[in-house]
């Protein structure tokens, strides 16, 4: 790599490990009321984000977590109408979950609205479904917004959030767990973002914990590649409130329309039997 080129590295140290990009130059940086963050471009993996020092997503991978993180929920439930996303705030998880039909409304609960203007600029594929008459764009604390809602009133939670320090830390916590489960309805599907299994399975038990506590019947984590988080995979935590959660049907999936660059019926298959440290 000519001498010319930067690097954001991100060291991991709790696994002794950094990832390190390439950059051509800085291209945004915001100090909210809740985090600061940050746009790089890159030279190979397009542009990359950055909050509070941790590394978000970038142009070149990001669909693989986004189509995991929604996906194999979405089509474990038989009709998901109401879809609420806690975090989200790049739009990247919208966007697959407005792909789908059934859904009749998807409320996004950002709590930084920075996250969601910096990505329109720098990230605009991500947001293309922003505008979906079902789509409704929420800035405020998740934590509030789901204790406020009537309970059964939900079919899928998605918890797309940063790791769980700062604005986050209350999202992998017991209280929000267990106003997940009043809120969604029978049948009704939590996931949340659960980390890396390598590095993180203290987390993960943590998270898993919290779900068998609220009393979820089924509980699921399901395994990922993801270049740009620590370890370079990472996981999803299913809990649904009655019924299984099995991998969706080819022929569903086929009838569907949905278009993915990872997720297909086999990969759910693969996911589910991950065995996770």
């Amino acid at each position: 790599m000519p001498s010319s080129h930067k690097w954001f590295t991100e060291p991991c140290l709790e696994a002794g490990v950094a990832l390190s990009w390439s950059v051509d130059q800085h291209l945004a940086h915001e100090v909210t009321d809740y985090q600061t963050i940050d746009v790089y471009q890159t030279t190979h993996w397009g542009n990359l984000m950055v909050i509070d020092g941790f590394v978000m997503l970038t142009s070149r991978d990001n669909f693989l977590y986004h189509e995991m993180l929604s996906h194999p929920t979405l089509f474990s439930h038989p009709e998901p109408r109401r879809v609420v996303i806690i975090g989200g705030g790049d739009c990247g998880t919208l966007r697959e979950v407005l792909a789908h039909d059934a859904v009749r409304q998807c409320q996004q609960v950002e709590i930084d609205e920075q996250v969601t203007r910096l990505s329109e600029r720098f990230f605009p594929e991500l947001c293309e479904r922003n505008s979906d008459p079902r789509a409704e764009l929420i800035f405020d604390d998740g934590l509030a917004f789901i204790k406020q809602l009537d309970a059964g009133s939900v079919d899928v939670i998605i918890v797309d959030s940063t790791d769980p320090i700062g604005p986050a830390e209350g999202l992998f916590g017991p209280d929000f767990v267990a106003d997940c489960h009043t809120a969604l309805a029978d049948g009704g599907i939590l996931v949340q973002q659960s980390e890396s299994p390598l590095i993180h399975q203290k987390l993960i038990a943590g998270v898993r914990a919290n779900m068998e506590q609220a009393g979820f019947e089924t509980i699921r984590t399901l395994g990922f590649p993801q270049p740009c988080y620590p370890s370079g995979w990472w996981s999803a935590t299913q809990a649904r409130k009655g019924g299984p959660l099995e991998p969706v049907a080819p022929v569903r999936f086929e009838a569907s329309g949905v278009k993915t660059r990872y997720f297909n019926p086999g990969v759910h298959v693969g996911a589910l039997a991950t065995q996770i440290p």
